[in-house]
This record gives structure tokens, sequence and C-alpha cells, in this order.
């Protein structure tokens, strides 16, 4: 384990849970689910899953750069949508924009509901370093 490093938001929550945002070994990120929320922890974005994606893949990429990486070194992203026949659209053409020409494996999952009663997407993602 001496070789694996953590990344947090330096937010309350981090500790609370008993998970970090992302978790590195061996050149291997493994990012917990990232959702809509500022480095002050006020959720962004009610009722906007424009809005909420925007504000998901930005801390996203918070997790990344704090691992020296960015969206190009992922490998699978995993997205998480309330309501997803409402919501798949708007989603995946923010994301598509957001990954440019990159194509990481991905799943889409609908859920019935997630932590927050106002959230509405969430996204887990592993990536790489070499």
């Amino acid at each position: 384990m001496s070789n694996a490093k953590i990344y947090s938001h330096g937010l309350p929550w981090d500790g609370e849970h008993g998970i970090s945002q992302g978790y590195c070994i061996d050149g291997i990120i493994y990012i917990s689910g990232q959702f809509s929320h500022d480095m002050q922890g006020t959720f962004v974005g009610e009722g906007d899953i424009e809005a909420q994606t925007k504000q998901t893949l930005e801390n996203l990429d918070r997790v990344l750069a704090g691992f020296g990486a960015t969206r190009l070194n992922l490998a699978e992203v995993e997205i998480f949508l309330t309501n997803p026949q409402e919501h798949f659209e708007k989603c995946i053409s923010i994301f598509k924009e957001y990954m440019g020409d990159h194509r990481p494996a991905g799943t889409l999952v609908g859920v019935s509901g997630m932590a927050f009663p106002d959230q509405l997407i969430e996204i887990r993602a592993i990536a790489h370093i070499s």
C-alpha cells in the first residue's frame, strides 16, 4: 500500500464516509461517484440536468487533476441517471462534448433515486496514468 495515493475535495464528507474521492495504485485511478456540488459543498443545479452534468464533470476533472491526469486518461465511465428517458439526450450530448474524440468504455444506468433528493446524476470512473 506504500505506493497508493488518495485525492480528497477537502469537504467534510470526504472523511465522514470512509472513502476518498480518488484512489490510485499501480497507475490505475479509481474515482468515486461524483455529483453536482461546488467546492464549498453546496449542491448545484436543482432540477437542471444540464447544470448538474456540467458540474459533475468539473468535479471529475478535479479528481483526475489531483493525480496529474485528464479526461484523456479515462478508461471506463459509469453514469447513474434518474429518469433516463427524460434526461438521456441532454446528458449524453454534454458528455460527448466533454469527451471530444476520446472514447472510454461506458455504462449508463437508470436509477430510482440517489443520496440527495435533488441529485439527478452521478458519475464514477476508472482512469490510468502511465
